[in-house]
């Protein structure tokens, strides 16, 4: 068996594409600038690159999942347009209580739990601590913690607020600011399948 690979844990909306509250239309996806290119960049440091996203539209009965479908591949095929895609794509559909809490478990795969990571790691023969999450909001950084990853950034292209900061390891403006700072600082990026 191969050796098992770090990997980059990301949040869809407002860290891959634009935010928008409840998104049901696929002609409202629109990638946030750079971040395909940051995407790439991990790809090219060795890091196998991981949607996890919470879609509780689809719990809600507010999309089906065709229609999320449809909206991934809408994000995919704008990727592969700017020359970069992922590795894979892990949601839940799970409609929380409506006390907007996004610190509490309420479904072990819904962020801030750590059950989309720990299926990706099974699956895709990842490392956990070696990996990164990255996500705009509380649930997504503490969906990190919560898998044991090396490190969760929070990026501030989404719905990020100030009580958000004092659960993240670092902070970013976008994910592009995010891949050049794990990048710089990330002391095992030593050879992965041969890079």
């Amino acid at each position: 068996m191969s050796p098992s690979r770090p990997a980059v844990f990301l949040d869809r909306d407002g860290t891959i594409i634009r935010q928008v509250h409840h998104l049901c239309d696929p002609d409202l996806v629109e990638l946030i600038p750079g971040a395909a290119t940051a995407i790439q960049s991990f790809r090219d440091a060795g890091y196998v690159c991981v949607v996890v996203t919470n879609q509780s539209v689809i719990g809600r009965g507010k999309l089906t999942e065709e229609g999320l479908a449809e909206i991934n591949g809408r994000m995919n095929d704008q990727l592969e347009a700017e020359g970069t895609q992922i590795d894979g794509l892990y949601y839940c559909p799970f409609a929380p209580a409506k006390n907007g809490d996004r610190t509490s478990i309420e479904h072990p795969n819904r962020k801030p739990a750590p059950g989309m990571l720990h299926e990706a790691a099974e699956q895709m023969n990842l490392d956990l601590s070696r990996s990164w999450m990255i996500g705009d909001m509380a649930s997504d950084v503490l969906a990190g913690r919560n898998a044991n990853c090396k490190g969760s950034v929070l990026v501030l292209t989404g719905n990020a607020t100030e009580k958000d900061f004092k659960h993240a390891d670092h902070i970013e403006p976008t994910l592009g600011a995010a891949a050049q700072w794990i990048l710089q600082n990330e002391n095992c990026l030593t050879a992965v399948e041969g890079k």
